[in-house]
Order: structure tokens, then C-alpha cells, then sequence
């Protein structure tokens, strides 16, 4: 067995015409909501991975520093989540592992972080998080969420984190029924505990 020496997460093509539509409304929490549940949606679609999209945002009605949706199953990487994937390119972007450095940054998220997700979070230097579906929501579509503390929101707050749950809930949770509609994979780790955002 050779020794690999890198790993490439790379977005899909149709990600580059659904930011150039210029469709959704950056300037509020929802319509950045309505963008990344619409990312959720098309990777779904385009089956490119799972039902879940997260992107990062700068103050103000610009577009998104960065976007991320779930890689997990065309990529091969469990680690390969929609949050992990927006931080990652978000600190590639800016060329810094602390995006605290650049100004009050946003991750949004169609779904509130797996037990992954939430440790990257205060790791990465946002200042403020929005999620859409809740983690009973992906539970109840059959995805292990994994472990973390019953007060994760208040412990990012307590960090300085702003966060706020449940924005666009219902339309965030119906990309899971989409998923399995269209037979998406339910990827937890040895076919039981595992996780995925």
C-alpha cells in the first residue's frame, strides 16, 4: 500500500451557475437561509452527495465567502461535511486558519452542526451561526448525528458565538424526505453509530 499524501475536497460544477443566478437575498438571514437549503437541494438533485449545504458569510448583502455542501459519499471522506467543507474553503479563501481575524464572519447552515461540526465551529473564528433543520430532523431521516452537549448553543454563546436554530426549519427538514425519496445513501459509519452534517 503507497502512502497518500493528499486529500482534495472539490465543489461541483453546478455550484458556480446557481451563485451567479443572484436569485436570493444576501442581505437577510432567510434569504441566506433560502440560498444554502437551495444548495442542499441541488446537491441532492445532482447526486453529488448529501442533503445537507452550509456557506459563510461577511456582514452586509455581499454574496458568501465561501459555500460547502455534504461530500461525503462522492468524495470517499467522512469528514467531508457541509460545514467542514465552507470553513475549509473559507480559510483557503482568506488565507487564514482564524477567520475571526476578517470581521464578523457567518457560517449558515441547512442543518444544526453534528457532533464534528459543532467542535470546528469555535475552532474556526465565526463569529455567528444560523442553522435551519434540527438534529431531530436528520435523526428521524435515519443519519447518526453523533455526540454533543444537550446546551451546544449556549455553549458557542458563551464563547461569543451568536446563534440562532430553527431559521426556515420546515424547508431545511424537506431535503431529507427529498433524499430519500430519491434513494439517497444513509451513510453512518459501520452501517449503525456515525454521523453526518
Amino acid at each position: 500500500m503507497t502512502l497518500t499524501q493528499q486529500c482534495t475536497i472539490a465543489l461541483p460544477a453546478w455550484i458556480g451557475p446557481l451563485l451567479e443566478s443572484r436569485e436570493f437575498d444576501y442581505a437577510t438571514d432567510e434569504g441566506r437561509m433560502a440560498f444554502v437549503i437551495a444548495l442542499a437541494r441541488q446537491n441532492v438533485r445532482a447526486v453529488t452527495g448529501g442533503p445537507f449545504a452550509a456557506a459563510v458569510f461577511g456582514t452586509g448583502d455581499s454574496g458568501p465567502v465561501s459555500v460547502g455542501v455534504n461530500l461525503v459519499t462522492s468524495s470517499g471522506l467522512s469528514l467531508a461535511h457541509a460545514e467542514m467543507v465552507a470553513l475549509s474553503l473559507a480559510q483557503q479563501a482568506l488565507d487564514d486558519w482564524d477567520l475571526a481575524r476578517h470581521g464578523e464572519l457567518c457560517l449558515v447552515s441547512s442543518c444544526e452542526p453534528c457532533a464534528m461540526c459543532f467542535g470546528a465551529v469555535p475552532w474556526s473564528g465565526v463569529r455567528s451561526l444560523l442553522c435551519g433543520a434540527r438534529k431531530a430532523d436528520a435523526e428521524a431521516a435515519g443519519f447518526d448525528e453523533g455526540d454533543k452537549p444537550a446546551e451546544w448553543a449556549q455553549s458557542l454563546r458563551d464563547r461569543g458565538i451568536a446563534v440562532t436554530e430553527g431559521l426556515l426549519q420546515d424547508e431545511a427538514a424537506s431535503v431529507f424526505d427529498y433524499y430519500r425519496e430519491r434513494g439517497g445513501e444513509i451513510y453512518n459509519s459501520g452501517g449503525g453509530a456515525g454521523s453526518e452534517d
